[in-house]
Formats: structure tokens, C-alpha cells, sequence
């Protein structure tokens, strides 16, 4: 998520990505991008929702296999030189998308030059332009703005560097693959859960973020999983500003009112969810349950307690992106086909996921 809702956008995908820091050596979870949305720099104001005797636990989630289609069939062909402009390094996601980005490197006798753009369109330009200037193989971009920076990726281009993004896309220039979490199938695994949870039966509200592509995909697959149970009705959908927390506590008040017989509510990313938390704990409402997306660490603890209403969260894997990503350039460097997009697997995380 670049600017506010391209920066809404690549918020989202990254903003719960803590729990990678558990689930992989590599990462730092997670959720979403351009691809993502913009929630995970959502204000704090809001009260924190609270689990019950929750403890933190370890997080049992291996990160899942690299796609296929990203892997080379032969070691580089010669030690390639990537220029890398992360949106930022200040948050999880970000960190453990760049030590993904690492280790893959390392393993592929890859170098990188990888920096930060901090969330700053020109730096991300100036970035750019460095690496035209070394000349170097291939250039990764997390786009701080997917509209804005389609005018350096045509520098690049014309320079005829291949361009590839991984989390946040980009909307202009040509890039070679774009790599980010499935946010479909993650959406998908959240609804199932949701569906299984209310045994077949019950009333449903999604609080969204209807600018954000991440967002709407992952509200496809939600409501694609959903479908499966006739008795489930969606009696609302409702944006939330911003994709903020406090924005959510608000809207999730809203929407108990207008339906006090919800039973369920899915939020579109962790400030969402634990917005929807706080609401239901301050009307002190116990018949509702909440399904989010990207499992950080305030969702995790009360995921794990098992008494919270917050009952499970999809969740990404940045290490695993930036793993693939490095693969992908490596393909298509040593002269291998890659697909234009790369879709990077999610995981769902419920109390079960955890153990001592």
C-alpha cells in the first residue's frame, strides 16, 4: 500500500507480519498492499483490546513452501547485483521481507544494495535513478505511491534494467513479475473458519476498505468461502476511514446497533479487527466473534487465550516474499520464464496454532 490508500494499500498486506518473527528464523506477522492496504500505520488512540489470562506463546506455523514457479532451475548464471527500495525498514513486515530478501541472496550469490524509501515518493525516485546509474542487473520496488513511481520505472525500463515489485504494485511502467501475498486465498481461509465457527448458521458483518486491491481480494475470498454455507447471511459491509482502529471501534459500534443480531464480524486487517474487539468488550457483548487478518502481536495474544472474542487472523509471510522475489529475478535473469505475478501462500492462525 504506497501513499495513503496505495499507502493504504501497502499498510495492509504488512500489518500484521510480526508473527513471522515466530514462525520463520527469518522474520521478525504481518497483515493489506498496493497490493496492500494502509491500515497498519492506523492511529493507536483507540483503547487496546484486552485478552482475558492471555500469555504469549510460541506461534507453531512453518512458513510454507516457496512457489514453484519462482525458483530457477540452475544457480545464477553470474553474481547479479540488485538495487532494492523498500517503502520502509520502521515496521515488522518490512524487516522480515528484506531478511528474506538476504538470505536468499546470500544463498544465490546475489549482491543487493537494499534501501529505504521512508515512505517518500522523491527519495524513492532519487533510489531509483542511483541504480540506473551502477547500472545494476535488476531493481526491486516496494512502491511508496503505485501510481507515482510508474514514472521511474520507465527510466528504468528505457535503461533496459528489469524492474520487479514485490508487496505493493505498481500501476504503470513495465515490470517483469509483481510478488505478494495471496490475499484471496488468505481472505478464503478466514471465512471458512468463520463458517465453521458459526457451525453453518448466522449473521456476518465485514468491516473493509473498498479502495484498497489487497482488500478487495481479500473480501473475495471471504465471501467466496462463505457462499459454501446457505446458512450465512452478510447483513453488512461497511468501510472503515483509513482502515484505522479507532475508525473501527466506532463503525463496529455502529453496526451492533443497526444489527444486534450479528454473530459475527471479519476485519479487514489487525487495526480493524482489534477496533471490532474493543467495541464488543466496551459494550461488553460476548455472542460475537471476530475473524481478522495478519496476526501481530496484540492479535496473537488474545487469538492464543482462547476466551477472547478475536478467534483467528490470516496471516503472511514477508520472509517467504522476499525469498521468492530474489528466486524470480534470478529466473528470469539467468533467462527462465516467470509468470507476471507471484502469488506467495497465506495461513490462517487460530488458538491451536500456538503451543508452549
Amino acid at each position: 500500500m504506497g501513499g495513503t490508500v496505495c499507502n493504504q494499500e501497502m499498510s495492509m498486506n504488512r500489518v500484521g507480519i510480526n508473527l513471522l518473527a515466530i514462525a520463520s528464523l527469518a522474520s521478525l506477522i504481518v497483515l493489506s498492499g498496493c497490493s496492500n492496504p494502509a491500515a497498519d500505520n492506523a492511529s493507536n488512540s483507540a483503547p487496546a483490546a484486552t485478552a482475558p489470562g492471555a500469555t504469549a506463546l510460541k506461534l507453531n506455523l512453518p512458513e510454507p513452501a516457496e512457489p514453484k514457479e519462482a525458483i530457477p532451475s540452475a544457480a545464477a548464471k553470474k553474481p547479479y547485483h540488485m538495487g532494492v527500495s523498500l517503502l520502509t525498514q520502521d515496521d515488522d513486515f518490512y524487516r522480515a521481507l528484506k531478511k528474506g530478501l538476504e538470505d536468499q541472496g546470500a544463498k544465490e550469490g546475489v549482491t543487493m544494495d537494499i534501501l529505504s524509501a521512508d515512505k517518500d515518493m522523491g527519495k524513492q525516485v532519487n533510489q531509483v535513478q542511483d541504480f540506473i546509474a551502477k547500472k545494476v542487473d535488476a531493481i526491486v520496488l516496494c512502491p511508496v505511491d503505485s501510481s507515482a513511481v510508474a514514472a521511474v520505472v520507465t527510466q528504468a525500463n528505457n535503461a533496459n534494467i528489469p524492474v520487479f515489485t514485490a508487496d505493493i504494485a505498481a500501476k504503470g511502467g513495465k515490470i517483469v513479475c509483481h510478488i505478494a501475498s495471496d490475499n484471496v486465498f488468505g481472505g478464503s481461509l478466514a471465512g471458512d473458519f468463520a463458517g465453521k465457527l458459526l457451525n453453518g448458521k448466522g449473521n456476518v458483518a465485514i468491516l473493509d476498505l473498498k479502495t484498497v486491491t489487497s482488500v478487495q481480494d481479500r473480501v473475495n475470498g471471504f465471501k467466496t468461502a462463505l457462499a459454501k454455507y446457505p446458512g450465512i447471511k452478510i447483513v453488512a459491509d461497511e468501510d472503515v476511514p483509513d482502515a484505522k482502529r479507532e475508525n473501527a471501534v466506532s463503525k463496529a459500534t455502529d453496526l451492533m446497533t443497526a444489527h444486534p443480531d450479528i454473530n459475527l464480524i471479519f476485519g479487514i486487517n489487525d487495526n480493524v479487527a482489534l477496533g471490532a474487539l474493543s467495541a464488543l468488550q466496551q459494550a461488553k457483548k460476548t455472542n460475537v466473534s471476530v475473524v481478522g487478518f495478519d496476526a501481530g502481536p496484540e492479535a496473537q495474544t488474545n487469538i492464543s487465550s482462547g476466551t477472547s472474542p478475536l478467534k483467528a487472523d490470516a496471516i503472511q509471510f514477508p520472509h517467504l516474499i522476499g525469498m521468492t522475489t530474489v528466486d524470480a529475478i534470478v529466473r528470469s535473469l539467468n533467462g527462465e520464464a516467470v509468470p507476471p505475478k507471484i502469488a506467495v501462500p497465506t495461513g490462517i492462525v487460530t488458538k491451536d496454532s500456538f503451543g508452549k
